[in-house]
């Protein structure tokens, strides 16, 4: 570029016949013989953290960087060395106290920047870098035994002294800037910049002042690269000063502003800002762009974006701010800009930018009748929060009056109470306020984005991604820009509700936190069949199933991640620990990372299904093929129902009857869309279907039942299958989904264990005995036969008599329970809208992989409630 040729600078260069137009704009002005500053887009800022600066390689590494910036000019902007302000920081501590430690801290400090340049810089370069540093050293030494004579030390003493690490590092890039074959100045923004002090640890550029201080300098100094001190300034007085919290990011800003350049870049050791924590959603991702204003809010809730005075100065000019990682050059990271104004049609990134929480907060609520109307009271309240210092982060309060609640942090709430009680204490004495109420343990989320107010249902999705994580929202505030949505909510519930809100906008992947009870036959095809499928769901689907947890009656294992079912069995087995419901039930729930939990109970035991309604109050959904808890005492399970209504947390139970067969779903269906039952009848006893689907011609009952043992139909005893309580509790389970109030003793049945052997002391006994009662069934066999029908053994909900039965009953032959074949089940509805022919389900209602099937697509029913996609 032919830029530094007109700049006056000594470098002969050929102009190859074009001058480019920011070139033109910076001829010397003749009447002053002096040099104009150009603006404009030419200029590019970059800013380097303390990090990026932290030792030779590094500092090394970003004059790389800046060497390769085509930008016609450059302005850098570098804080301290890391390390080296709190360093300087503890100098002035130590003066202070009279600590005579402070010289060899002082050394500490000349070491450190001495042993850097040895490593950067060689001949004249180090001599007169460290002729420099000597001379600083020797200065700050005698400040700092005034400060340690008068043990106090001014704000701007302080000041002087902690800005001398920006010096260094500044003169130490430049130097290795000009050794890469750039021309470069180092400037002292103390010179340039000039601002007032604002209160409360803050101050406020002077951009007039400092503008004509900067056209001073640059003609001085003319370079088209220049690199600046971060963090540091000067009064009006010319008395040195700090820009205080994150100076160096808003010496950056200010002076990208000064010559309105085309960029800031803030280099950090981060690929950008986030959409949340991501100590705390490991999704989070990485944000491409923000607005000014969003940038904002994520700072203000304590995401590390920005602060938010840095970004007024570049707003006012429409500079873009991006955020690259120094160390992760091909990330692109995040760009802070004016949002481009979108056309329809054109997808939109997520409404909701980022997520963002602040933690130790509490909630204080001043409520009574007699504010409301009463002018002034939020004043005399917040006054009164003034008083005390304390920061009020989120006020809301309902259109009457009747309450205003605030979030303070927690440390300062014992004060704000204390003063608002003592300011209201005639009010609360009279009655006219009733309380000042603290609610303690808090913490916000706060929802940032700039779409949001302009579309619909976004607050909707919010809180419904709360309510279904089983989250309380204790207070909710937001403004009418609607750039942001806060909910305060508990402090336990905090990272649960980020991962909830944040997978809802963000991965529409459904993730569901899951704890496997009984990991016996049934149990371990489930496994196995969640082992196969799981790669399909998450990739085609966005469902994530994780198995937290698996239980048996004696052992279990946990694993905070996800355990990997491809070894489950030999993890269970090698890694286990005492099995304690309670213990895993807290495990496989209290993950806050994953924002829902099923647990599912694969055992026929009574005592976890007495836990349905304790963990169903917890929120977390419940998937059973246990039969016991609905058909046990009629009063639990209304009541395990009505809290079922009431909440959004699920309970499925398709697979307790019929396994995998679509029958309780069938029967919603029915009854949700106003068709009424009249009567359910079915063979739903696999084991019993095999039985007399076999007992024909001249076998023997016992034979029949011995050889449906032998290929495993029955259950290790077969008096559990020919009881008939199984076929019952089904009967009953219908029957309740049916709307019936039964009771499990309400219903006759016909056992086909013969009277004498109900007590037998084994299977094995029972087995041996049966056979002297074959004539009973033999008899029953032939009377159907001669009447051309056939037995079946049946259950019977009749929804008009309010009642249901089980027994053995005969069919002709032309009835489709008579042309059953193997261990299938049937069901048939009858309804007001199948009266004639009724609605009939057949398939295999038993059997490990059908059983689990049906419980898997329950857990799918249940992603799909969650927000899946269907």
């Amino acid at each position: 570029s032919s830029f530094v040729s007109q700049w006056g600078r000594r470098e002969p260069y050929s102009l190859h016949g074009h001058v480019s137009c920011s070139v033109k704009a910076v001829l010397l002005d003749e009447s002053k013989e002096k040099l104009h500053l150009p603006k404009g887009d030419m200029w590019s800022v970059h800013k380097f953290g303390g990090t990026c600066v932290g030792s030779w390689e590094r500092i090394k590494n970003v004059a790389q960087i800046i060497v390769q910036d085509s930008s016609e000019g450059k302005l850098v902007v570098v804080s301290a060395m890391s390390k080296v302000t709190d360093m300087m920081y503890d100098l002035i501590d130590k003066a202070q106290s009279r600590d005579g430690s402070y010289v060899s801290a002082v050394d500490a400090v000349f070491e450190k920047h001495k042993l850097t340049a040895m490593d950067l810089l060689d001949g004249d370069d180090l001599a007169s870098f460290l002729s420099r540093l000597h001379h600083d050293i020797n200065n700050l030494k005698a400040m700092l035994r005034a400060i340690y004579i008068a043990g106090h030390a001014t704000e701007s003493f302080s000041d002087f002294v902690v800005g001398h690490g920006e010096l260094w590092s500044a003169q130490l890039l430049s130097y290795v800037v000009r050794k890469n074959g750039l021309d470069c100045e180092w400037m002292d923004t103390r010179e340039v910049l000039i601002v007032n002090p604002s209160g409360s640890n803050q101050v406020d550029p002077d951009f007039v002042e400092s503008e004509k201080r900067l056209e001073e300098w640059f003609s001085r100094h003319p370079s088209k690269t220049i690199v600046a001190t971060g963090f540091i300034a000067s009064t009006q007085q010319n008395i040195p000063t700090t820009l205080k919290r994150d100076g160096s990011d808003f010496s950056a800003a200010i002076m990208g502003a000064l010559v309105r350049a085309r960029q800031v870049t803030i280099w950090t050791d981060v690929d950008g800002v986030y959409s949340a924590d991501p100590r705390k959603v490991s999704e989070a991702v990485i944000l491409r762009t923000l607005s000014y204003q969003e940038a904002w809010e994520m700072s203000y809730f304590g995401a590390n974006v920005l602060h938010p005075r840095t970004i007024m100065p570049v707003m006012r000019y429409d500079i873009p701010i991006l955020i690259r990682n120094v160390f992760n050059l091909p990330a692109p990271g995040t760009m802070i800009c004016r949002p481009a104004e979108n056309e329809d049609g054109q997808k939109l990134e997520s409404l909701v930018k980022g997520f963002a929480t602040i933690d130790n907060v509490a909630l204080v609520n001043v409520e009574g009748t007699g504010m409301a109307g009463v002018p002034g009271t939020a004043s005399a309240i917040f006054g009164a929060v003034k008083d005390v210092g304390a920061n009020v982060i989120v006020i809301s309060q309902a259109s009457s009056e009747h309450s205003v609640c605030f979030a303070v942090p927690e440390k300062e709430v014992a004060a704000v109470a204390e003063a608002l009680k003592s300011r209201f204490h005639e009010a609360l004495n009279a009655g006219r306020l009733s309380q000042v109420a603290v609610i303690p343990n808090c913490s916000i989320l706060a929802a940032v984005g700039q779409k949001m107010a302009s579309t619909h249902g976004v607050s909707a999705t919010l809180f419904n991604a709360l309510a279904k994580a089983n989250i309380n929202v204790r207070a909710i505030a937001q403004g009418c820009s609607e750039y942001n949505i806060t909910v305060v909510i508990k402090r336990g519930d905090c990272i649960r509700a980020l991962r909830a809100v944040h997978s809802r906008f963000y991965l529409s992947k459904t993730t569901i936190a899951m704890g496997i009870i009984g990991p016996g036959l049934i149990g371990a095809t489930l496994l196995d069949q969640l082992r196969d499928q799981a790669a399909v769901l998450k990739e085609d689907f966005n469902i994530d199933l994780r198995v937290m947890g698996i239980t048996g009656s004696r052992t279990m294992f946990l694993n905070d991640v996800g355990i990997d079912l491809s070894r489950w069995r030999e993890l269970v087995k090698d890694k286990g620990e005492v099995a304690d419901l309670e213990k895993f039930r807290q495990h496989v729930h209290g993950n806050h990372f994953l924002p829902n939990t099923v647990l599912v109970d694969c055992t026929a035991d009574s005592n976890v299904a007495s836990c349905y309604h304790d963990w169903l109050r917890r929120g977390i959904h419940v998937i059973t093929p246990n039969k016991k808890a609905n058909s046990g005492p009629l009063d639990q399970y209304l009541k395990l129902r009505a809290l079922q209504r009431q909440s959004y947390t699920h309970y499925f139970y398709e697979a307790t009857v019929g396994a995998g067969l679509p029958i309780i779903s069938t029967l919603r269906g029915l009854l949700e869309t106003g068709d009424k039952i009249l009567r359910i009848e079915g063979i739903f006893s696999g084991t019993l279907s095999y039985i007399f689907n076999n007992f024909k011609g001249t076998r023997a009952f016992s034979n029949v039942v011995a050889e449906a043992k032998q290929a495993g139909y029955t259950e290790p005893d077969p008096r559990d299958d020919l009881s008939g309580t199984d076929v019952a509790r089904k009967v009953i389970i219908l029957a309740r989904e049916s709307g019936l109030k039964l009771e499990l003793s309400d219903i006759p049945v016909q056992s086909l264990v013969p009277e004498p052997l109900r007590a037998s002391a084994s299977a094995e006994e029972f087995m041996e005995q049966l056979p002297q009662y074959d004539n009973e069934m033999a008899r029953a066999r032939q009377e159907a036969e001669d009447a051309g029908d056939v037995l079946r053994y049946v259950g019977v909900v009749d929804a008009e008599s309010q009642q249901g039965l089980v027994e053995l009953r005969r069919y002709k032959k032309g009835h489709p329970f008579a042309q059953l074949a193997g261990s299938d089940n049937i069901i048939a509805f009858t309804t007001t809208r199948y009266k004639e022919q009724p609605l009939i389900v057949r398939g295999p209602g038993a059997g490990a992989q059908v059983t689990a099937g049906g419980i898997f697509s329950d857990i799918l029913l249940l992603a799909s409630y969650l927000g899946a996609p269907s």
